[in-house]
C-alpha cells in the first residue's frame, strides 16, 4: 500500500480480519510471512518511536479509566490542539463540548459513563490523534449514527490528503465508496484483491456497486 491509499477489507465472520488488523499493528507476531513498513520488518522498528505513528481502532474498543482527554491522547503527553482536531475529524467535539467537564470529563473503566456510539467516536479520535501515517479501523461504523458515518467518511479523506495509509475493515458497503482497493478474505485467506470497482463488480454486480464518492457529488 502506498501513502494516500485506502484498503478495505471484506470477508464474512470468522475469515480472520480482525486477526489480520492485529497482525498489521503488531498486536499479535506472524507465524508466517512478514508485515513491513518502509521496508523494515514491523518488530524491527522501536515500538515507543513507531508508536505515535500508527492508530488503531479495535472491534471492540477499550477505553481506559480517565479522562476523554487522557484517553484520545493514549495517556501519554497531552497536547491540546491534538485533542481538539482528532475529535473534530471523530465528530466527538461538540458531544464533548457539552458535558460539564468538557474533555476533563471521567468516564470510568473501559468508558461505562459513554455510549456504544459515543466510546466508538472516543476510540476514532484515539486512533486520530496526531495524525498517524498508518491507520488501522476494525468496523470503525458498526455503533455509529448517520452523523458519525459522514464524520467518519469525511475523516478518511482527509487522512487520504495528508498521505496517511488507511486499512478499513467493514461489513458495510455503502462506506466502501471510499476505498480504493478490496481485499476479501475466506477462512483466513485471500479470496480476492483488486481494484475497488473491479472488486464490487464481482461481489455485488455493476448495478449494485456503491458511487464513487467524487462521482456522487459531481
Amino acid at each position: 500500500m502506498r501513502p494516500g491509499e485506502v484498503l478495505g477489507i471484506l470477508g464474512p465472520s470468522a475469515a480472520g480480519k480482525s486477526s489480520l488488523a492485529r497482525v498489521l499493528v503488531g498486536v499479535w507476531q506472524t507465524s508466517i510471512g512478514k508485515v513491513r513498513i518502509d521496508g523494515a520488518e514491523l518488530n524491527h522498528w522501536d515500538p515507543e518511536k513507531l508508536g505515535k505513528h500508527i492508530g488503531y481502532l479495535p472491534q471492540d474498543v477499550e477505553l481506559f479509566s480517565g479522562s476523554i482527554a487522557e484517553n484520545i491522547a493514549r495517556f501519554g503527553n497531552q497536547d491540546e490542539e491534538k485533542i481538539i482536531t482528532a475529535a473534530r475529524m471523530a465528530g466527538v467535539h461538540d458531544m464533548v463540548q457539552a458535558m460539564p467537564a468538557g474533555y476533563n470529563t471521567q468516564i470510568g473503566e473501559g468508558g461505562f459513563a459513554l455510549s456504544g456510539g459515543q466510546r466508538q467516536r472516543v476510540g476514532l479520535a484515539r486512533a486520530l490523534y496526531g495524525r498517524p501515517a498508518y491507520i488501522i479501523l476494525d468496523e470503525p461504523n458498526a455503533s455509529l449514527d448517520a452523523d458519525g458515518e459522514a464524520a467518519l467518511l469525511s475523516a478518511i479523506q482527509q487522512l487520504r490528503q495528508d498521505g496517511s495509509t488507511v486499512v478499513l475493515i467493514t461489513h458495510k458497503t455503502n462506506i466502501l465508496a471510499i476505498v480504493d482497493k478490496i481485499l476479501v478474505l475466506s477462512h483466513g485467506q485471500v479470496a480476492g484483491l483488486g481494484s475497488r470497482d473491479e472488486m464490487l463488480a464481482k461481489l455485488l454486480g455493476p448495478r449494485l456497486a456503491p458511487v464513487p464518492a467524487a462521482a456522487a457529488s459531481a
